[in-house]
Formats: C-alpha cells, structure tokens, sequence
C-alpha cells in the first residue's frame, strides 16, 4: 500500500526536523518553510493532510488556507494548524476559514500522530462515499 502524503509547514527548521522525523515511518513527508512554497507545493503534491503553522513570515497559515480554499485541486485537502497561540480569537479564524483541527506548540507526539491518522482516515471515508454517491448515480 502506497504512503499517505504529508505536507508540514513551518518557518521554525527545528518543528519542520522534530515533526519530520516524527511522521517519515507512516508517511510520505514534503517539508517547506513558507506559504508560497506550501501554496505550489499543495497543487503539486495533493497531500493527504497539511500541517500547517499559522505566523509565518511571508504569508499567515490563514492566508494560505484561504488560497488552497480558492483552488478545486486544493480545496479538500484537510489542514491542521500548529501553532504556539493559546486564545481562541485565532482558532475560530482557523475553524471559520476551513482548518479541520489544532495542534499546540510545544506539541505532544502522540497527538501529532493521532491527528493526522484521523484526519486521513475521515478524508478517506469522504473520498469513498463521495465515489459510493456517484456509482450509484451512474456518473
């Protein structure tokens, strides 16, 4: 069986290493520093989940979302943001705009790893209804 994909995204080369060597035994993982290389790379790619930090430098994890939102090759991708803010001013932001879930920084592996499995796991299941609705459609 073929690995999932991961896209992680984040300006800190110290979180991109730690959640790399983290998720390479499960998964295929592409690894970039900034928005517009997580915006090319998200249409290049097509990963099964983005880890996506939200402050970055050059654009905000927001701002990318709303850019894979834009596009119909990125638009179901599920992102899950890692970040280092604890209000929830930000998170709603992050919800309202489409992220599937949070990770905080510092974070726990075992979480990591959980969250990303789920998320496959439910884009999967939507993949297969989706295509389940269209057989029986006749499309």
């Amino acid at each position: 069986m073929e690995k999932k994909v991961i896209l992680i995204v984040d300006d800190d080369t110290s979180n991109l290493m730690e959640l790399t060597h983290l998720l390479r035994p499960d998964y295929k993982v592409y690894a970039v520093k900034d928005g517009q290389a997580a915006i090319k790379n998200a249409g290049e790619y097509i990963p099964d989940v983005i880890l996506l930090d939200v402050v970055m430098p050059d654009i905000s994890g927001f701002e990318v979302l709303s850019e894979l939102k834009k596009s119909d090759k990125t638009e179901n991708i599920p992102v899950i943001f890692i970040t280092g803010m604890k209000d929830s001013v930000n998170e709603n932001e992050g919800y309202t705009l489409g992220a599937v879930d949070y990770i905080r920084k510092p974070f726990d592996s075992g979480i990591v790893k959980f969250k990303v499995n789920q998320h496959i796991e439910i884009a999967q299941l939507k993949k297969d209804l989706k295509n389940a609705l269209e057989a029986l459609e006749g499309k």
